[in-house]
């Protein structure tokens, strides 16, 4: 844990200098995440989308002067630490660590700062980490007390704090709206690295406490069904790639939290947060790619197909494997209805996808870095070709530190 302090130093320091020179910024980012001594798969795909983070804040102008990089620097060190921590505590701090950075860089553009869009984004926030932190407290304290009643509360403030955090539905309302009127290169950031905290904290306070199991798996269930049909239905009747990206978000955070209900049957956890942890990937990896495509207004063709399919889930791309995983551990776990409804919205997905492929078609313009950093996610989304093994037996490792101390 140490090695906390060592990346939070860094990282203060950089980022007060990066203000003379913002590649000082960017160098602090790189040696904080490095220092967190990334041994895992799992971590270092976090740590990949991370740095393709870092690269993309190349395309904009101006971009905070150097913190940006800063920013990113400070969520990827609270992601680590949130799938190493437990400590309740310190979860619930990497928890505010990882969204409060997302509140600056929502609002920055190449011209200047949005406000508007900035201050409905941390008006949404700022009451999801309310109802996050106190759900989860009532929850440890309620499983510690035996209060049936007193957890029910606690999980319907963490799962509705979660889902606004998130941009899952039905409390979506901001998504759309930020996605498709803040600058593509913060979106990108918030879609990907930025949401990987909020579903690990949840996961590991779910599955140290969990109490009244039918109940809250109904809650959770009728939330992930309720996200996937507004995402997808959203989607299929929006024109702007920005705002089916933005419903696209709102049914992948539905297939993410239909695992989550997963996390009561100890038995097929590893297997629905594997499944999790690749649909994160893959939602980060395809969005990613997507607003880099937003902001050239143009992205190849190739990789504009490998990038869509692998969100519809053609294998073996790794969107097949997300999905294969999540479905198999909802059906062990027997909430069959839950896996059968998450085929179907799938199913749903198929014509929005294309109609995003056929809007980048053909399309040239876009600046080398941007095609490189496109090309990077695509070729990723290429990685499950041989079976992801490796997301299995990276979620075995850290389940030993899935128990919070003290509950």
């Amino acid at each position: 844990m140490e090695f906390v302090i060592y990346s939070l130093l860094i990282l203060a320091v950089s980022g007060a200098l990066s203000m003379k020179n913002k590649y000082i910024g960017l160098a602090g980012a790189l040696i904080a995440a490095l220092l967190t001594a990334v041994n895992n798969p799992l971590l270092l795909m976090i740590l990949v989308i991370a740095i393709i983070n870092l690269a993309s804040l190349d395309l904009m102008k101006g971009f905070l002067r150097g913190v940006d990089y800063t920013l990113v620097g400070l969520i990827f060190v609270a992601t680590v630490y949130a799938f190493y921590s437990q400590s309740l505590a310190f979860l619930l701090g990497m928890f505010v660590v990882a969204s409060v950075p997302t509140y600056m860089m929502v609002m920055a553009s190449d011209t200047g700062m949005r406000v508007e869009v900035g201050i409905k984004y941390m008006t949404f926030m700022v009451i999801a980490t309310v109802l996050f932190l106190i759900g989860a407290v009532l929850m440890v304290h309620a499983s510690a007390t035996s209060s049936l009643a007193l957890y029910y509360i606690g999980f319907t403030m963490l799962i509705v704090g979660l889902a606004i955090e998130v941009g899952a539905g039905p409390f979506h309302e901001w998504v759309p709206d930020v996605f498709d009127t803040a600058d593509p290169i913060p979106v990108s950031v918030i879609a990907s690295i930025a949401k990987f905290v909020p579903f690990v904290v949840a996961f590991k306070i779910v599955s140290s406490t969990h109490m009244g199991d039918e109940v809250i798996t109904l809650i959770g269930s009728i939330l992930a069904v309720v996200s996937m049909l507004v995402g997808n239905i959203g989607a299929l009747t929006s024109q702007k790639p920005a705002r089916i990206l933005a419903y696209s978000t709102v049914a992948n955070m539905g297939y993410i939290i239909a695992a989550l209900i997963v996390a009561v049957k100890e038995e097929f956890i590893y297997l629905a947060f594997a499944g999790a942890m690749l649909q994160l990937l893959t939602n980060s990896l395809g969005k990613i790619g997507f607003f880099i495509g937003i902001k050239e207004k143009a992205m190849p063709t190739v990789e504009t197909y490998v990038l869509a399919l692998s969100f519809i889930g053609l294998p073996p791309l790794m969107g097949f494997w997300s999905k294969l995983y999540i479905l198999s551990s909802l059906v062990y776990a027997n909430f069959i209805w839950v896996a059968v409804l998450l085929v179907l919205n799938s199913a749903m997905s198929v014509p929005y996808y294309v109609r995003l492929m056929k809007t980048f078609e053909g399309t040239k313009g876009y600046r080398k870095v941007a095609a490189y950093l496109i090309t990077l996610t695509a070729v990723l989304m290429l990685l499950t070709v041989v079976p992801p093994n490796w997301i299995i037996e990276s979620s075995k490792l850290l389940m030993s530190y899935l128990a919070i101390g003290g509950v």
